[in-house]
């Protein structure tokens, strides 16, 4: 019988990083944070490939005093908390099957 819990939290620690770095930009690009310090720069630089298939489905949103809600980053949100959702059903499922055989 295999043991499909390691890949389950891995999926969830990947997703979870990805998400947290897609909340991050959100945060940053929300208050207008300075794209030339290294922190802020790092999250763009780093969010940027996970965005990619994203960008430009939505426009971006410039709000008063000129903060700006990437509405693109936030469907990226949903969407890959979406597809972790789905990967962990899929593990589990799986994992479920696997014991069902066990038991005959």
């Amino acid at each position: 019988m295999r043991n499909y819990f390691p890949i389950s939290v891995l999926v969830d620690i990947v997703f979870s990083i990805v998400e947290f770095l897609l909340i991050a930009r959100i945060i940053l690009k929300l208050f207008g944070a300075n794209p030339s310090t290294p922190f802020v720069s790092w999250i763009y630089d780093t969010t940027q490939p996970v965005l990619a298939p994203f960008v430009g489905i939505f426009p971006n949103q410039v709000l008063r005093h000129g903060f700006v809600l990437e509405l693109s980053t936030l469907f990226a949100l949903l969407v890959y908390a979406f597809i972790a959702y789905l990967i962990s059903e899929m593990i589990s499922i799986i994992e479920f099957r696997e014991k069902e055989k066990q038991k005959k």
